[in-house]
This record gives structure tokens, sequence and C-alpha cells, in this order.
């Protein structure tokens, strides 16, 4: 056989090669995109009545407990401002967080176990003086804060989650 028989049967070759590369190629492309598409259980699709059914469930059921006293917000990841009365407590439920703002507090625990301070990564006993902009956690029921019977400054204190004022 002649070089130039060889070269041409060699591209050839290349060529048919080359040709049946793309076929696999192409029909492995389709067989992933024919799993995936719209409707089937891979790429289901939903309806906008059912993504509001589901905010709405999330709203009235994923909030905090309710609370007793002045009262919670709805929407339990904001932020809500309490003033506590000097004659009061507020107590947190569990899960709940809670900044003090202004006035002077003393933390509250039914055990004596304290405060999560993640702030200064601290617990605070109960008795102790709770800071001012400090982030709050109470992990159990029957934790919180009461105003320091020493000073008359007013109680003010951020929470989010359910409380109870007593």
């Amino acid at each position: 056989m002649s070089k130039s028989k060889r070269w041409l049967v060699a591209a050839a070759g290349v060529v048919l090669s080359g040709v049946v590369g793309l076929f696999a190629l192409n029909s492995s492309v389709q067989a992933d995109s024919s799993q995936k598409t719209p409707g089937s259980s891979d790429d289901p699709i939903v309806t906008k009545s059912y993504v509001d059914q589901k905010i709405a469930e999330i709203t009235r059921n994923g909030g905090a407990s309710s609370a007793s006293g002045s009262g919670n917000g709805s929407n339990s990841m904001a932020l809500e401002i309490v003033v506590v009365p000097s004659d009061k407590t507020i107590y947190v439920k569990a899960g709940g967080e809670l900044i003090v703002r202004t006035g002077k507090a003393i933390a509250v625990s039914s055990d004596t176990n304290g405060l999560s301070d993640l702030t200064d990564g601290l617990d605070i006993a109960p008795g102790k003086p709770v800071n001012n902009n400090h982030l709050l956690l109470f992990p159990k029921d029957g934790r919180g804060v009461k105003q320091d019977p020493k000073t008359k400054q007013e109680l003010i204190v951020l929470v989010r989650g359910g409380y109870e004022l007593k």
C-alpha cells in the first residue's frame, strides 16, 4: 500500500472516531436532559398558590410561642421592643434572644444555670448584672431578666421569640 493511501485510511479513521465520539456525547447529553424535564420527580413544578400556602403555614405555625403580658409580635424573626415594668421580670422562652438596650438588668433563672451571653461568650449567673447591648440566648424556659432594684431607670429590651412578663 502506498504512503498516500495509508495516510488517507488514517485520516478516515480519525474522522470516523470523531463522529462516533460526538454521537456518544450527544446521546449522553440527551439522556441527562431527559431525566430533568419539567414536571418530573427530579424537577417538579410548583404553583404560586402552593408557595403562598406554604409561606402562610410557616408564618402561622413556625413562630414562637404566644406570650402573656404586653404580648409578642406574630413574626418570631423580628426583634420586638419591650418595656419591662420595675415590678416585673421578662421570662424568655427556650430558643429566644434578648438584648438590654436601656436601664440596668439582673439575670434571673429558675435553676443554678444562668444566661448565655453570646457577645462575651460567658454564662451570666442568676443575680448578676447583664451588660447592655449584649446578645443573650435562652436555651431553656424559666430564665429572664429584671430591672436592677438599685436603679430607677426604665428597663427596655429587644426580644426575639416568645416571652412572658410576670
